[in-house]
């Protein structure tokens, strides 16, 4: 007897929105961890994304928050009650709808904070108060460091995606946010994969949970068809446009290990007639939601995300997916592909393997337990690249007889072969003897050179000065032409002679002489007069350079 939504004693306002989904019977994960979270008991759930994972938690939350639901315009009567972390805005957004959609029926206030936007409407709004908050918990800390919600009244408390969480490394905020809630509280904890770390993680939040294990640890679901091509690692990006084009795919989602790979790569499929647009962290909120809005509503055809950034994306009916460059962690394979073959419908998931992923791919098939099938396209593959390198080498090399030069150009004949033997050439033909050379005419001996003759050092330093002085720009003569101003052009410096040393007219001293400190006795002037008698040194130097005091 298969289960249905009504035997799990879901209510009616859940049961109406469920019908106007077209949903009729719960998926593995939703028949098990409904009736556990109704309860009341902590629940561990693995499933795989694509599973109804977020409906097999949204919906026994919102009955069990039911009774609080009030229509009421007051704050206080919508305190926050049950908290959901998620790692990624996509994710959160995702989750936020879920509420909203399974929720409208009933009177409560669902409301989604993440980072990257401005934070003072998402202040606003908490303040009017919100009973379901859906949160990333970098954002929260900043909302609760600003006192602007409360979280006192948690009576649920969600954790999604738990191992990415532990990969990005929040467990330190998620255990700071733990610290604001009340001890006693209900705690759910839901991963798409389910590995040693989860369980260990789970035993510090969760008290004696129910495990709800719906598919295999680490496999993907049964419905996605898996096949690689090898290929060289340059050309990954025609053979990506050569399948779209070919096989006329119109949802593609296509994974790129970098944010600037993927920028580019989405570059390089538009200038190939393919509309495609890139997702990742660095890319505004806003051009992130209009992203994802137009690949939902195929006016964009190749969406290339980073693993963070697809996280949480709820596509439905993806029909393919592409490992462009594969991931170094092989849990994240999974969580890749999951993005098709949900709720029934049938995926492919395409990787792209170059030489350098081999040992990626060996990893992720010794996860899952499964070879991958390995597919080829003439021209782009790395077989028939060789083959087209080995035949272009055979093109280049010579293949005919002559006297010139052989090599791998071929130049001037080819009698002297390429590198390249082949078993199945053509016969060389043999080389033609050369010629002998004319001999050339003997060189005229050349004439002996007289050595110089040694200069004596006084001519060479003479003839040196002489050169020097011919060199020297001539001096304008007095009276030389005039210029254009009008004036005569005069050196003036030519007729100034160096002004006469000084002469003591008194004494007599001649100053071109050396100085004798005896000085002799001066000379009578003309006229018979008697010059005064002066004594020592000082006698000896005139008035005009004596010093004064």
């Amino acid at each position: 007897m298969s289960t249905t939504f009504e035997s799990l004693g879901l209510l009616p306002e859940l049961l109406r929105a469920i019908a106007e989904q077209g949903y009729t019977e719960p998926t593995p994960i939703q028949a098990q961890a409904i009736p556990v979270v109704l309860s009341g008991r902590d629940l561990l759930g693995a499933a795989q994304t694509g599973t109804g994972k977020t409906a097999g938690f949204t919906l026994p939350l919102l009955q069990r928050l039911a009774p609080f639901a009030s229509k009421s315009f007051s704050p206080a009567m919508h305190p926050v009650r049950a908290l959901i972390l998620t790692p990624t805005r996509e994710l959160a957004i995702q989750v936020h709808e879920s509420v909203r959609t399974y929720g409208k029926h009933i009177p409560l206030k669902p409301f989604c904070v993440y980072g990257g936007v401005n934070i003072n409407p998402q202040i606003t709004e908490l303040r009017k108060g919100v009973e379901i908050l859906v949160a990333t918990p970098g954002r929260l800390l900043d909302l609760t460091g600003q006192k602007a919600v409360d979280l006192r009244q948690v009576q649920v408390l969600i954790l999604d995606e738990a191992d990415r969480m532990l990969d990005m490394g929040f467990i330190p905020d998620i255990k700071r946010i733990i610290s604001l809630l009340p001890p006693i509280r209900q705690n759910l904890l839901f991963s798409a994969t389910f590995s040693d770390e989860i369980r260990r993680l789970s035993a510090q939040f969760l008290r004696d949970p129910a495990t709800v294990e719906v598919a295999r640890r680490n496999t993907p679901a049964e419905l996605v068809t898996q096949y690689a091509y090898q290929v060289d690692a340059a050309k990954k990006r025609p053979l990506l446009a050569h399948l779209v084009k070919t096989h006329d795919w119109s949802q593609v989602l296509v994974f790129c290990k970098t944010k600037h790979g993927a920028n580019r790569l989405a570059s390089q499929l538009i200038r190939d007639g393919i509309n495609a647009d890139a997702i990742h962290g660095n890319k505004a909120q806003n051009a992130r939601i209009r992203s994802l809005e137009g690949f939902k509503n195929n006016t964009v055809r190749v969406l290339v995300a980073t693993d963070i950034a697809a996280r949480g994306l709820d596509i439905e009916a993806l029909p393919h997916v592409v490992n462009f460059d594969l991931p170094h962690v092989p849990e994240d394979y999974v969580h890749r592909i999951g993005r098709t073959g949900r709720a029934g419908m049938e995926g492919e998931a395409i990787s792209f393997i170059s030489s350098e992923d081999r040992p990626l791919m060996s990893a992720i098939e010794n996860l899952i337990k499964k070879k991958i099938d390995r597919r080829e396209v003439p021209g782009l593959s790395e077989s028939s690249i060789r083959e087209n390198m080995v035949e272009s080498r055979e093109e280049r090399a010579p293949r005919g007889g002559g006297g010139g030069r052989g090599g791998r150009s071929g130049r001037g004949g080819g009698g002297g072969g390429g590198r390249s033997q082949q078993p199945q050439r053509e016969a060389q033909k043999p080389r033609e003897p050369q010629q002998p050379r004319e001999p050339r005419p003997p060189r005229e001996p050349q004439q002996a050179r007289d050595p110089q003759q040694a200069r004596d050092p006084q001519q060479q330093r003479e003839s040196q000065r002489e050169a020097q002085s011919q060199r020297r720009e001539p001096r304008k003569p007095q009276g030389a032409s005039k210029p254009q101003g009008g004036r005569e052009y005069r050196d003036n410096r030519s007729d100034r002679s160096p002004p006469p040393r000084p002469r003591d007219s008194g004494g007599g001293i001649d100053f071109s002489k050396p100085y004798e400190p005896a000085a002799t006795a001066a000379s009578e002037p003309a006229g018979g007069e008697t010059a005064p008698k002066r004594r020592g040194p000082a006698a000896a130097v005139p008035a005009l350079f004596r010093r004064k005091g």
